[in-house]
């Protein structure tokens, strides 16, 4: 079918109000139309993410119906008595879309356990295990554009589903009409006969327990730094400050702007605390204060960025440079405390920052590399539980901010990574040492490691054929060398058979020298990444690196 066929067939169809008023206001409108209907969202291993409006190329109520239906039918194919436990965030429809969901699980047969309000992602992830669900939902669409919203997936492990499981639930999903395949219940109907249940409060105490449980600081360490904490208006707010108050962090202020959940972000249009602008409020409000630490987690609050106050104003911290700091502050403070397992694991995503790996041979880990996708670091805890070695596992993080110090979620945790920072910054602070200090103590002990992140953006149908052609010549002619230095091995991680690991669309360089370049379509925008490490004596000579590379990729791609 054409997506002039397929845009007719909405409006012939859809009832829902505000989806019949927008597919009517584009009328004519064939660019718009094209972009809205020539694909239907992909299913993949993080689930559905799109700009939200009308079309089958975009997040809606049938689109998460058909979506949700095609799960079901998953799920009752797959267990007994499937279950499911549904969380969601801030952003825009994300309550209507969660309820929508519930409507559709439990139309299905399939029971439902609903947070009563919006709840970290993380939450979710730890309920599925808690609650003994067959799987997991999240309507999120993480740290995008307010215009953007998402459905994710997860298995009764507490990860993101699998890549086998993604393609089984795509199967199903194409089998369905979204006009007449989709069931549906009443939510409030559901709440009566018990097939839909609210998640309690008592599940929310035992997360934060099992948060508690990661804690490494010593009692006796004074905690009163002064922090600033910003939730970016998302889902943050319904667990870290009370998290942090009960470590007796009491001292935090939240900006007004920021503190309560508005899915529009209107002081901070892409709440991604990877980038300073999502945190120019914060770091006002830090500078206002005097406040020692500035906090901000994402939307649905699995990632976390910090600022730290120094003598020259506020440094943000990356997240390459937080997970080297939290990697060494738990191998310091378990080997301290006599708690570091025998024979630990640590697991880092192949974009992440090679220091890592110096970091850990340091004090005796083993480092895992894997996939770049948080789940799978969950995994890697899943193989460690099934052997009955769970406990070997102490920390995992990935550089765009993720970090977990505890097997009791199989995602990136915020809530938890919020505690860790302030619990590292109050353990420096009593040794008379700031996180900056503390971080040019390990470039000095392991060499400068400079990292650096590009985006270039592919709109549209024509844009995915121009990011995917970029992948084809870049696998057709391998370059011999970058920015003029040598390439040393090239792995493609669509090779199996070479990396042991899922077959992944990555391209990943080894230059001569240490440095590293790794090229990826992302999975969850319209964007390829570029991933560029230096490797340096000092900061002056890895970050000439760093540009040197930046400028071949900034011309080899535009």
């Amino acid at each position: 079918m054409s997506f002039r066929e397929e845009y007719k067939r909405w409006v012939s169809e859809a009832t829902d109000a505000k989806i019949a008023s927008e597919l009517a206001s584009i009328a004519g409108d064939e660019a718009v139309i094209e972009d809205r209907f020539y694909r239907e969202l992909a299913f993949g291993t993080g689930g559905l993410r799109g700009v939200l409006g009308a079309g089958t190329n975009r997040m809606n109520v049938y689109t998460v119906g058909k979506a949700t239906q095609g799960l079901s039918d998953y799920l009752n194919g797959t267990f007994e008595t499937p279950s499911v436990a549904i969380a969601y965030d801030s952003r825009i429809h994300s309550d209507l879309f969660a309820r929508t969901a519930a409507e559709v699980f439990a139309a299905n047969g399939v029971r439902v356990y609903i947070y009563p309000k919006l709840m970290p992602t993380p939450s979710l992830s730890f309920a599925v295990r808690d609650l003994g669900c067959s799987g997991g939902v999240v309507i999120t669409a993480s740290h995008n554009p307010a215009k953007y919203n998402g459905y994710k997936v997860y298995g009764p492990d507490g990860c993101q589903i699998t890549t086998a499981a993604a393609k089984a639930i795509q199967a199903a999903i194409d089998g369905v009409d979204p006009f007449r395949d989709v069931k549906r219940l009443d939510f409030e109907e559901g709440l009566k006969t018990g097939v839909i249940s609210y998640i309690g409060e008592d599940t929310v105490d035992r997360y934060l327990a099992a948060v508690d449980g990661a804690s490494v600081l010593p009692k006796d360490i004074a905690r009163d730094a002064a922090i600033v904490y910003t939730p970016l208006n998302g889902a943050g707010i319904s667990c870290v400050p009370r998290c942090l108050t009960e470590h007796g962090f009491t001292n935090i202020t939240i900006p007004t702007e920021q503190g309560t959940p508005n899915g529009h972000f209107p002081t901070c249009p892409y709440p991604n605390p990877e980038i300073r602008e999502a945190l120019e409020v914060g770091l006002s409000w830090a500078e206002r204060t005097g406040s020692d630490m500035l906090l901000a987690t994402d939307p649905d609050c699995d990632r976390v960025g910090a600022a730290v106050k120094t003598a020259e104003g506020y440094r943000l911290i990356s997240g390459n440079e937080m997970g080297a700091l939290l990697l060494d502050f738990v191998c310091r403070m378990r080997t301290a405390s006599g708690t570091m397992p025998a024979r630990p694991v640590a697991v880092k995503t192949i974009v992440t920052t090679p220091m890592a790996a110096h970091i850990a041979e340091r004090y005796g880990v083993e480092l895992r590399d894997v996939l770049t996708g948080f789940k799978y670091i969950g995994e890697q805890i899943g193989f460690l539980e099934k052997d009955g070695e769970a406990a070997r596992y102490i920390f995992g993080f990935e550089e765009s901010y993720g970090y977990l110090s505890g097997s009791f979620v199989r995602d990136k945790d915020a809530v938890n990574a919020s505690l860790l920072i302030c619990e590292m910054f109050a353990w420096y602070k009593s040794q008379g040492k700031g996180l900056a200090e503390v971080l040019e103590e390990l470039y000095g002990t392991y060499g400068c490691f400079e990292s650096k992140l590009l985006s270039f953006a592919f709109e549209g149908s024509s844009g995915m054929a121009k990011m995917q052609g970029l992948m084809d010549g870049l696998r057709r002619e391998p370059p011999k060398e970058i920015a003029g230095i040598a390439v040393e091995r090239c792995v493609d991680y669509l090779d199996e058979a070479a990396t042991g690991l899922p077959g992944s669309n990555v391209l990943r360089y080894f230059l001569a020298g240490g440095h590293e370049a790794a090229v990826r379509p992302s999975g969850t925008e319209p964007k390829l990444k570029v991933y560029l490490t230096a490797a340096g004596a000092s900061h002056g000579e890895s970050g000439a690196l760093i540009r040197r590379l930046e400028d071949h990729f900034q011309a080899l791609i535009r």
